[in-house]
C-alpha cells in the first residue's frame, strides 16, 4: 500500500471502553505489515455525546494531517458511516471488517483521496500506559437490553477459542504482565466447547502458573457463573477479589423495562454469597424512561444496603434504533445528571469506609507509572521510597489515605 518505510508511523485514538483500546493495539499491529504511516480511529456509539466526540476528533485530526490517511472503525463508524465519510481523508472500516486487513487494503484503495508521501504532521494523543494486559475472549451480545445500540453494532455473541486465549496470555506474561483482565461485550456468556466463563479462568491459572493476578472486566449480574468466580475468588489468591456487574439499575420495574434478566434479590444473593472480602463496582443508567423519584430511591436504597465501592453512573442517552428510544416519559438531562451526583458521592462514602477498614494491613499492589499502584480491590495506592518498575507485583503496608487514593510504605 506505501513504500517500505522501518520508521513505522501509525498513530491510534481510541474511543469508549477498553476492549476498543485492546482491539486498536491489534489493528496497529495488523496494518503495521502492510502500511508505515496512518492513523487509525476506533469509535464509540454507546452515548450521543460520545458519538459527537468521536466526529469532532475525525474532523480535527483531518485539519492536523490532511497527508495522512485515517482510519475510522467502530461502533459510531458502523452506525453512522456517512459522518465520517464526509471528512476529507477518513476511510470507513465497519465492525463486522475491523479486524480484517484486506478490509483496511480495499478501503484505501477504493478512496477518492491521493496520499502523496503520506505524512502525520500533527498527533498529540498518547496512549497510557498499562501495566496490566487485557485479553479479549468474546465479542457482540444477544440479549435486547432496551436501551443498548452496541449490540445491535457488534452483532450476535462470539465465544474465542480456549487455544487463542491461551495464546494471548501466554505472549502477554512473556512480555512481563503479571496482571490479566478478561474482556468482551458479554463475558459472562462465554460457551465454546463445553467451557463457560469459570472454566476459562480455572483453566488460565492451571496453564499459564505465571499469572498472578487474574480479573475479569465485566460481568452480567443475572449469570449463574458469577457464584462459580466467587467460588473460585475464594479459593485461589490470583483471582483478584473485586468484581464489576453491569446492573443499570437497583429497580425491579426498571430493569423489567430495559429487559434485563435480573432483579435487586439476585444483586442481595451475589454480595451475601461473597461475602465482605469481596468488593464490587456498578454500572448505573439515570434517568431512564419512567424512572420517578420513588424508582430512584430503589436504586439508591439497594446501594446503601450492598455498598459497591464505585459506581460508574452516567445519564441516559436515547440512542438510535433501541426500543428505549421511543419511550414515554423521557427524564429531563438535568435531572438525570443530578441522580449520578447523588448515586456516585454514596458509593464514594463506601469506598472510604471499606479503605478505613484496610488501614495498617498489608496487601499486594501492581504497580503502574511513578509509584503509584493497584490494590487487588482496584483501589488507587501512591508508594512512598524508592522508585519501583512498572508491572512490578509487591507487598506494601497501607499507612494512610488521601482523597480516593492509599498511601503506603513497601515491606
Amino acid at each position: 500500500m506505501q513504500e517500505e518505510n522501518k520508521k513505522n508511523n501509525i498513530k491510534t485514538l481510541s474511543f469508549g471502553c477498553r476492549l476498543n483500546a485492546m482491539e486498536t493495539e491489534k489493528i496497529q499491529k495488523m496494518l503495521s505489515t502492510t502500511m508505515d504511516t496512518a492513523i487509525i480511529v476506533n469509535t464509540c456509539a454507546v452515548t450521543a455525546e460520545a458519538e459527537r466526540q468521536t466526529g469532532q476528533a475525525v474532523r480535527k485530526l483531518a485539519r492536523e494531517n490532511p497527508n495522512a490517511p485515517i482510519f475510522v472503525t467502530g461502533c459510531a463508524a458502523t452506525r453512522n458511516p456517512d459522518l465520517f465519510l464526509q471528512i476529507p481523508n477518513a476511510i470507513v472500516v465497519k465492525n463486522q471488517e475491523k479486524m480484517n486487513l484486506n478490509a483496511y487494503i480495499e478501503a484505501f484503495n477504493n478512496t477518492p483521496c491521493h496520499f502523496e508521501k503520506p505524512q502525520i504532521t500533527a498527533f498529540t494523543h498518547t496512549l497510557p500506559k498499562l501495566s496490566k494486559q487485557f485479553i479479549q475472549i468474546q465479542n457482540g451480545c444477544n440479549h435486547k437490553c432496551a436501551y443498548c445500540v452496541t449490540r445491535l453494532l457488534r452483532g450476535p455473541a462470539v465465544s474465542f477459542d480456549y487455544a487463542t486465549i491461551l495464546q494471548d496470555v501466554q505472549e502477554a506474561v512473556k512480555n512481563g504482565f503479571y496482571e490479566i483482565v478478561l474482556t468482551g461485550i458479554d463475558i459472562a456468556s462465554y460457551a465454546k466447547d463445553g467451557f463457560l466463563i469459570s472454566d476459562v479462568c480455572k483453566k488460565l491459572l492451571a496453564d499459564v502458573p505465571e499469572i498472578k493476578r487474574l480479573r475479569l472486566s465485566s460481568m452480567d449480574p443475572a449469570s449463574p457463573e458469577i457464584f462459580k468466580i466467587i467460588d473460585l475468588i475464594k479459593s485461589d489468591n490470583r483471582m483478584m477479589p473485586h468484581m464489576h456487574l453491569s446492573m443499570q439499575s437497583g429497580s425491579d420495574r426498571i430493569l423489567s423495562a430495559m429487559h434485563r434478566r435480573h432483579n435487586a434479590e439476585t444483586v442481595r444473593k451475589i454480595v451475601n454469597y461473597a461475602g465482605n472480602k469481596i468488593t464490587f463496582s456498578w454500572d448505573i443508567i439515570c434517568g431512564f424512561p419512567g424512572e420517578t423519584e420513588e424508582l430512584f430511591n430503589e436504586t439508591l436504597t439497594l446501594t446503601k444496603e450492598t455498598k459497591p465501592i464505585k459506581i460508574h453512573a452516567f445519564p441516559f442517552s436515547p440512542r438510535p434504533d433501541t426500543e428505549a428510544a421511543s419511550l414515554d416519559n423521557q427524564i429531563d438531562r438535568d435531572v438525570s445528571k443530578k441522580r449520578v451526583k447523588v448515586i456516585s458521592a454514596i458509593a464514594d462514602l463506601h469506598r472510604a469506609q471499606f479503605m478505613e477498614q484496610q488501614l495498617g494491613q498489608t496487601v499486594q499492589v501492581l504497580v503502574e507509572e511513578n509509584n503509584t499502584a493497584r490494590t487487588p480491590n482496584d483501589i488507587p495506592v501512591k508508594i512512598s521510597g524508592k522508585n519501583l518498575q512498572a508491572k512490578t507485583i509487591c507487598d506494601v503496608k497501607l499507612t494512610d489515605i488521601n482523597d480516593d487514593y492509599f498511601l503506603a510504605t513497601t515491606i
